[in-house]
């Protein structure tokens, strides 16, 4: 299955799994890459697993000789594999690095994982909310007044997950071109969030960040940097920092305006808080988006998800698309010369194991009798 996208040229291998690493899959298949996912059993397809898109399934017994063999022949004939499990999984199943390499010198291995391959809690079990608490990050977020508040799982498993994952496995498939020898990229949420955190780490050490929740500009703690209540019980988001921006803000809302430097000064920030707050229930939130429209005033409404399709600036870049009725967001980044092409539909677990060890050099007989033997799932 050749797909366009800058990616086209790539072969990668993604053992089945949740979370960051069929994100990583998918963002790569949407930009060409032949992703092959290894299922642990055949099922029904799922219009709605938007992360199985442009992919093909193969469903092996990795518990069977013949099962790992053909996950072997798939993997070295690819350029990429992806993997999640706990540290050691993969090697039990006769699939680690070392076995893989051995076929394949040139492949790339890229591990998944919350705590990393290494350290005391390694092989622990955790989720995206306990690997951003140990970055500090969590402790920044939220009401001052409660417990922090987790952003979705955006900032840690897709975040410093999957987006650091696809960095290092590209990465090294940059640095193959010049040693001609693959590596194992150890993908770590607990490294990526804190990677992501240098302006945060610049300011504390410099003294323009404090610990305590809803005291620094980009918290919600300043008065022209968080979001504010309209009077339909909607929300608009405010973010004007620079003086300009801030002063053309309050220009069109008739909020009290303070000089640059009592705009930074946090004395000022409660009173001004209030005094906006009050001032923004006066209207709805398409009212104000209407007031601001086409202004640099750094005001955009709060969508929900099922708001986001029409939104004029949305629906113009087509940032979100419908298929078999399930809303979803286009590939993305975009390339003016090797651009990606129509999204395919997830497949089923299994839907492809024919195809896809058809291409790696099985018979139809081969894989008949794989199948009476109990190889293919």
């Amino acid at each position: 299955m050749t797909r366009p996208g800058p990616l086209a040229h790539l072969r990668i291998i993604e053992m089945a799994g949740l979370g960051p690493c069929p994100l990583a899959g998918q963002l790569l298949a949407d930009l060409g890459a032949e992703v092959t996912v290894i299922d642990r059993a055949s099922g029904r397809a799922d219009p709605a697993d938007i992360n199985r898109r442009n992919k093909r399934s193969v469903a092996l017994n990795l518990k069977s000789g013949a099962g790992r063999a053909a996950a072997l022949r798939l993997i070295a004939a690819a350029d990429v594999v992806l993997e999640g499990f706990r540290p050691g999984v993969m090697e039990k199943l006769g699939l680690g690095p070392e076995a893989c390499q051995a076929r394949n010198p040139g492949l790339v291995y890229g591990r998944m994982t919350g705590w990393g391959q290494t350290g005391p809690m390694a092989h622990l079990a955790g989720h995206d909310i306990n690997y951003m608490s140990l970055s500090g990050a969590l402790a920044a977020m939220g009401p001052a007044d409660r417990p922090p508040m987790p952003p979705l799982n955006l900032v840690a498993d897709y975040g410093g997950g999957t987006m650091f994952l696809i960095f290092g496995v590209l990465a090294a498939l940059l640095e193959r071109q010049v040693s001609g020898q693959g590596q194992v990229v150890d993908a770590a949420i607990v490294d990526g969030v804190p990677a992501m955190m240098g302006v945060f780490h610049w300011m504390l050490s410099g003294g323009q960040w404090e610990v305590q929740r809803e005291r620094n500009m980009l918290d919600g703690g300043a008065p022209f940097y968080r979001c504010y209540e309209t009077s339909d019980g909607k929300a608009i988001s405010v973010g004007p920092i620079e003086p300009q921006f801030f002063a053309e803000m309050c220009a069109k809302a008739g909020l009290e305006h303070v000089p640059p430097r009592e705009q930074m000064d946090k004395a000022n920030w409660p009173r001004l808080s209030d005094a906006y707050a009050e001032v923004f229930r006066t209207r709805t939130r398409d009212e104000w988006a209407e007031l601001f429209a086409g202004s640099d005033a750094c005001v955009a409404p709060v969508l929900t998800f099922d708001e986001v399709e029409a939104h004029p600036h949305n629906a113009a870049r087509g940032v979100f698309f419908r298929q078999n009725g399930v809303l979803q967001a286009a590939p993305a980044p975009r390339f003016d010369r090797t651009p990606a092409g129509p999204v395919a539909p997830p497949h089923a677990p299994g839907a492809d194991s024919a195809e896809v060890l058809a291409q790696a050099g099985y018979s139809a007989a081969e894989i008949e009798a794989m199948r009476t033997e109990g190889a293919i799932s």
